[in-house]
């Protein structure tokens, strides 16, 4: 499988330190002040972008002497760090799973546009492929079908979230259990959980995206 990671400017305390390590030999992509933060953690990202408006003038001169691929933008343009990243990973690199991190966390826009951005034309025939990974959550995206997954290890909380209107989502094996739903609106179906190691679902039409969560603050008990 090949996996591009990308690494865009959100808060630092939300990127996951350990799981960054886990994929360091692998591709990166480092937008704005994310790529400066892949440099401190032993990282040299394939590529560089941003209008690095909040990069001083010395971490963009590191930038540049260890990255051979680094594509200033304007300020003014018509796409966020994430689309543009993801455009990069998909146009550029062919991937079958893009890693996102630092896409959540801090304002509460740029995360509502980074959650709906797989819906939009660029993106939708790759929704699949596409996964945010923060400290506490992962986010995958899911098209009609009947799913298997599978629990990760240190998440305890499982949701379902209707990006568009759904119809028929069955919930048959996790511990609040719905059966053939239909949804007109965006919705959230949280603080769910795994009843065994894997849980399925499915649905007959619409886009839903699933969270596996761990709850820093209080735990998982």
């Amino acid at each position: 499988m090949k996996i591009v990671n990308i690494m865009v400017g959100g808060p630092v305390n939300e990127v996951p330190i350990h799981i960054i390590k886990k994929h360091q030999d692998e591709i990166w992509l480092g937008i704005d002040y994310g790529a400066t933060f892949l440099l401190q953690q032993g990282i040299i990202p394939a590529v560089a972008a941003g209008d690095f408006d909040s990069t001083n003038g010395n971490e963009l001169n590191h930038l540049r002497s260890l990255v051979d691929d680094v594509r200033i933008l304007p300020a003014e343009k018509d796409v966020t760090d994430t689309q543009y990243g993801t455009k990069l990973a998909l146009n550029e690199y062919h991937p079958d799973q893009i890693n996102i991190f630092g896409g959540t966390g801090g304002r509460i826009d740029q995360l509502l546009a980074n959650l709906f951005m797989p819906l939009q034309d660029d993106f939708l025939d790759h929704l699949e492929k596409i996964r945010f990974i923060d400290r506490e959550n992962t986010i995958d995206y899911y098209r009609p079908g009947k799913y298997a997954i599978e629990k990760n290890p240190r998440m305890r909380y499982l949701a379902f979230v209707n990006l568009t209107p759904v119809r028929g989502l069955t919930l048959p094996d996790e511990k609040y259990r719905l059966t053939n739903y239909d949804s007109d609106i965006p919705f959230c179906w949280s603080s769910n959980e795994f009843d065994g190691e894997i849980n399925h679902f499915e649905f007959i039409k619409g886009i839903v995206a699933v969270i596996q969560s761990f709850d820093e603050l209080h735990g998982n008990n």
